[in-house]
């Protein structure tokens, strides 16, 4: 479990309900079920309208993988690379077919068959950049669900809001209770931009992010496995490979190996 989300969640959600408090509103003066009725009903409503029945299956996958992933190791893989590429100069490309077990990343493990099997490198680029792209539309279609919903849920707030002062004012003969019927009416416009803002595109841009970041990952895989098909020296293929590393990772790459060498 990556706790970073649920404190995060906790900080934007506090921090707005903490304000509320301290200028002398009361959480129960937020609550207000017909506005969370016509916000999220409505907004359910429009998102499935507006996606398949297969991605919305996927939305409780999507949620739980905000919640529990955690950042891709890009210098245990060139190291991995690194290590595989020396046994192949030594041994043979077909050397590697011990290193093919099921623990293996399912992409390594995919590109690390393909090159055993003999397949040409430009087929086996092919290949693997094919599904690197059907797996980014896949999870691109799946993230737009939320970045829809981020863009429904406020609509449906001002629909709430407009709904709620028909009603008050419908009701003008009676002004003690107009102060009361107006404030649960801009419940619901607060329901759908907090919505909006602290958790569907929230959770659209975090679902983006890992989309590009397991992109990377794959691209380098591409390039790690292209390169040692082909017999690169070890160090020139880890050079090149650092290329998708930052600062920070670069130097964790570079203390490992300085630590190996020792």
């Amino acid at each position: 479990m990556n706790i970073y989300p649920i404190l995060f969640i906790i900080l934007s959600f506090g921090s707005m309900i903490g304000a509320f408090i301290l200028e002398g509103g009361s959480p129960a003066m937020l609550l207000a079920e017909t506005a969370a009725i016509i916000v999220f009903g409505g907004t359910i409503g429009s998102v499935g309208l507006a996606s398949s029945p297969k991605r919305l299956k996927n939305i409780p996958a999507m949620i739980k993988l905000v919640f529990t992933s955690k950042d891709k190791d890009l210098v245990e893989i060139v190291n991995y690379f690194k290590q595989l590429s020396f046994k192949t100069r030594k041994e043979g490309l077909l050397s590697i077919e011990g290193e093919i077990t099921d623990d293996l990343d399912p992409f390594i493990k995919k590109g690390l068959q393909l090159v055993v099997d003999g397949v040409d490198p430009q087929m086996v680029k092919t290949i693997l950049e094919f599904e690197l792209e059907s797996t980014y539309d896949r999870h691109k279609e799946n993230y737009a669900i939320f970045e829809a919903a981020g863009g429904f849920a406020p609509t449906m707030g001002v629909i709430g809001t407009v709904m709620g002062l028909v009603q008050v004012l419908s009701n003008l003969a009676d002004p003690a209770v107009l102060g009361e019927k107006i404030a649960t009416a801009f419940i619901a416009t607060l329901y759908g931009v907090g919505s909006a803002n602290l958790f569907f595109l929230p959770i659209g841009v975090r679902l983006k992010d890992l989309n590009n970041e397991e992109t990377k990952e794959k691209e380098l895989i591409i390039e790690a496995v292209l390169l040692m098909q082909e017999g690169a020296n070890p160090n020139i293929l880890a050079e090149k490979l650092k290329g998708f590393l930052d600062k920070t990772q670069v130097k964790k790459f570079n203390d490992m190996n300085n630590e190996v060498e020792k």
